[in-house]
């Protein structure tokens, strides 16, 4: 049965679900295949399936060490399953599709539509190809950049070996995956300001959202035709909550640990740090530091940074800085006596600022619900802040941990992958998902007033 017919049977939603399922189950495979371990690794089912999840939904939390586990071989598959996690499985196989000349019908333009969190089908084809373009760009870019500095700088014997790393950190980075083959994250590039500066330039560059890459990009052409071009409110308010989250976890961290982790750091040091943690917090989980040794405080901000996540049709999970923006600017409204929310001399719409609330109050209920699950299987075994931070991580599919993952429990580590997948999906197609019946009900309810608060 073809795709388009299925559609009719299944909704889009569930099909995407599916999708993604089979995805996982495809990418253990690949990842469990004898010539992508390692000879003499233990890799038990489990660990196959929580490191298949991971790479799906980009998230970068894992149970085993990447470097000392996987071949030459299997690096290369999983490079490969991250780009696929990253810029979405529809635009991957839809842009398959268009290189065969197929005609792309309503149902795949349905799954990609869903798969790209957006509203509408309008524009989708044009769409995937910048979505694609642009991956080839950055990480062809950030590719001759890592590769040259890794050899320049002495890190690497061999150009070729250079060129391995560079390129698997490039997609890492720009996919925002977390997934490192150097052995302990970026530790060992805590001194190394253009390595970081070029990392934290992909990071953004995945994780700021592909509305606001094409509309960039079509200013740049207005630009230069020297005619008027107007940033949509998305992208105003997307970009202006993506760099002050990042300012914000900056400050913060660097308040916090400055008489603690940082005490005997330089200035520059200390800044830099704060700030590279702070974009990596965005959803990236390449790390600088060992986040174990953070305060309480600090730790508990960089949750909420990483819940948060990144922007909408993205790379990144959580429930994505429109959504708290837009909760934000509600709250604020009210409290101003104002009756719509309004920002940049724009109205949001109604039913806009209700779905905001439903995926904010939504991620709410299912980080709370897992913190509380996995600290009573753990037995308190780990601090509660390493459990929020651990959840945290999971949900906006960041990968930053203090340390805890290989150490859970299985039952654990199960409710981690639940995480990671939904941060993947979405809040709203995981919403949307536990519906069954489409049909409206024919009739609506006398209204009558409660009393709030």
């Amino acid at each position: 049965m073809k795709l388009t017919k299925l559609v009719h049977h299944i909704s889009p939603v569930h099909m995407l679900v599916l999708i993604y399922v089979a995805a996982t189950v495809l990418a253990s495979i690949l990842l469990s295949l004898p010539w992508s371990i390692k000879p003499g690794v233990d890799f038990d089912l489990l660990e196959i399936l929580f490191t298949a999840i991971s790479a799906i939904s980009v998230t970068g939390l894992s149970v085993v060490s990447t470097a000392d586990t996987f071949t030459p071989f299997g690096i290369v598959m999983l490079a490969i399953i991250l780009q696929f996690g990253g810029i979405g499985m529809m635009t991957a196989w839809t842009l398959v599709w268009i290189l065969l000349g197929r005609k792309i019908g309503l149902g795949y333009r349905q799954l990609i539509m869903f798969d790209q969190n957006r509203t509408d089908m309008i524009g989708l084809v044009r769409v995937i190809r910048y979505v694609f373009g642009f991956s080839i760009l950055f990480e062809l870019i950030g590719f001759i950049y890592f590769s040259g500095l890794l050899y320049v700088r002495g890190y690497y014997d061999t150009v070729l070996q250079s060129m391995y790393y560079g390129a698997f950190h490039a997609i890492s980075s720009y996919t925002n995956a977390g997934f490192d083959i150097f052995g302990d994250s970026l530790l060992g590039y805590y001194h190394d300001y253009l390595f970081q500066l070029g990392t934290m330039v992909l990071i953004i560059l995945g994780s700021i959202g592909f509305p606001v890459l094409i509309e960039t990009w079509s200013y740049l052409q207005a630009k230069k035709l020297k005619q008027r071009y107007r940033f949509s409110l998305f992208t105003k308010i997307t970009v202006t909550t993506f760099f002050l989250l990042i300012m914000i976890g900056a400050a913060v961290m660097f308040t916090f640990e400055y008489n603690g982790f940082f005490k005997d750091a330089p200035l520059h040091e200390k800044l830099m740090a704060s700030l590279f943690s702070s974009v990596t917090a965005r959803n990236a989980g390449l790390a600088t530091l060992d986040f174990a040794n953070f305060y309480i405080p600090t730790l508990l901000i960089l949750s909420a940074l990483m819940f948060i996540g990144a922007s909408p049709s993205s790379v990144g999970g959580g429930i994505r800085t429109t959504t708290f923006a837009i909760v934000f600017l509600a709250i604020r409204n009210y409290a101003l006596g104002r009756t719509d929310v309004q920002v940049f001399g724009r109205r949001i719409n109604e039913r806009d600022v209700i779905k905001s609330f439903v995926v904010f109050t939504t991620g709410v209920a299912i980080v709370i619900g897992a913190i509380i699950v996995i600290d009573a299987l753990e037995m308190h075994r780990h601090s509660l802040a390493e459990v929020i931070f651990e959840v945290s991580s999971a949900f906006g599919t960041t990968g930053l941990s203090t340390g805890i993952t290989a150490e859970l429990t299985s039952a654990s580590k199960i409710i981690i992958m639940w995480l990671m997948f939904i941060g993947r999906i979405g809040i709203l197609s995981f919403l949307l998902g536990m519906r069954f019946n489409n049909e409206p009900i024919p009739y609506r309810y006398p209204e009558e007033k409660m009393i709030i608060g």
